[in-house]
């Protein structure tokens, strides 16, 4: 195989820059052309908008590729009419008979790190039309081209699948917290009447309706609350002795439901030198601080930064209905917490922490065991898209990078 020769776009496609128009040519009366001033209105391959402008100043073409000219630099869709774009956005769409735009949008997103290292040093992460213009694209046949195209095309429409699926499952969990956190299950499984329709079936509280059959009460008063700190750093004694210690580093690790390793580990003698603390498996932790709001449950002994709150639950309160119940009042974690520099809760806010909760751990179970149906289904997705972009970046790297030969019509396809 010969030695991969490279064009810049230019050689291959019309590109164009967005201009933002004034205030007076836009309008929400569908008056000219959809207006799209960033990568704000992208979906998941078509974008959106509400704001119309007329007459448009610069126009992406139906079935151009939009690409993010300022932060995020790279992130890209299509156009499936034409659009006003504004200077937040670029366009570019093959010339005919030249190239094929959809292959052009994988080369282009293949060699990403060309606009990012030349959005560096600016104010803000931004790339001129030049810059665009001069991205390196493999030169290939138009046969491979296409080829190409069709291939990544293929494994984009199960990368979109995906992704709405997911996005399905956690519209269902949504109203599934919502329906189970405020009307429980019978003892048959099903959900109980919704207040409206059997008032007689529930109580008012400062948490708002519940069952009757269901407490308003202290968490401090069902479950241990704990907490955790951080070694000393100058010791090197204190730390990496086999001991997995929950730190700020573990954010991306939370909201899966249990957490099973750490980036940090402490020593015995840590613990010993400190405040932190060897919690037993199955606690429930929540970030206090960065990433406020973030639980999981640990499926071993571990211990945690003072970021962290935890609870051992026992018998009075299951700890994965404790988790969920935390992931419902997630978003109430996010407005209360306070500070400057870092968003944080303070350590009186737990104390005075109360949580809604059916009496009978049976029901918190069943609970419990509801909302884990759904999040076994949503993760196996997560996984599922994870495995489906990791196989796109090889297959781009290969594919245009002339690493591998493609078929066509039972013949490779030479560069």
């Amino acid at each position: 195989m010969s030695e991969l020769a490279f064009a810049p776009l230019a050689h291959f496609a019309d590109v164009v820059m967005g201009q933002s128009p004034g205030a007076d040519l836009c309008n929400t009366d569908e008056r000219g052309l959809p207006f799209l001033q960033g990568c704000a209105e992208f979906g998941a391959r078509h974008p959106h908008s509400d704001i119309y402008c007329s007459p448009p100043l610069r126009v992406a073409k139906a079935g151009s590729v939009l690409i993010s000219v300022r932060a995020p630099v790279g992130t890209m869709n299509y156009a499936d009419q034409d659009y006003c774009i504004g200077r937040g956005l670029g366009a570019f769409k093959a010339k005919s008979g030249v190239s094929n735009t959809v292959f052009l949008k994988h080369a282009v997103e293949l060699n990403a790190a060309y606009l990012h290292r030349r959005s560096q040093g600016s104010t803000f992460a931004a790339v001129s039309i030049d810059d665009v213009k001069t991205v390196p694209i493999p030169v290939f046949k138009s046969e491979k081209q296409e080829k190409i195209a069709n291939i990544l095309t293929g494994i984009d429409s199960a990368i979109e699948k995906t992704d709405a699926l997911i996005a399905k499952y956690q519209q269902i969990k949504a109203g599934l917290m919502h329906d189970l956190f405020t009307r429980g299950v019978l003892p048959n499984g099903q959900l109980r009447p919704p207040r409206e329709q059997a008032p007689e079936l529930y109580q008012e509280t400062a948490f708002g309706w519940i069952p009757r059959e269901w407490q308003y009460e202290l968490l401090d008063k069902l479950a241990l609350r704990g907490s955790g700190h951080t070694p000393n750093k100058n010791f090197p004694e204190y730390w990496n002795g086999g001991i997995k210690w929950v730190s700020l580093a573990d954010s991306h690790r939370l909201d899966q439901l249990y957490i099973s390793d750490t980036e940090f580990q402490i020593s015995h003698k840590g613990i010993q030198n400190s405040s932190a603390v060897l919690h037993p498996a199955g606690i429930v932790v929540l970030s206090r601080d960065a990433g406020v709001g973030k639980s999981a449950i640990t499926t071993e002994p571990m211990a945690v930064s003072q970021h962290f709150m935890c609870w051992k639950c026992d018998q009075k309160i299951d700890n994965h209905f404790l988790y969920y119940w935390l992931q419902f009042n997630k978003r109430t974690f996010e407005n209360i917490a306070m500070g400057s520099t870092i968003l944080t809760i303070g350590l009186p806010y737990f104390k005075k922490m109360k949580i809604a909760c059916p009496v009978d751990l049976v029901e918190q179970r069943k609970i419990a065991a509801k909302m884990k149906a759904n999040d076994t289904r949503l993760f196996t997705l997560q996984d599922e898209l994870s495995k489906l972009k990791q196989q796109k970046a090889g297959l781009m790297h290969d594919l245009l990078t002339g690493k591998v030969a493609v078929k066509f019509a039972d013949a490779t396809l030479a560069v």
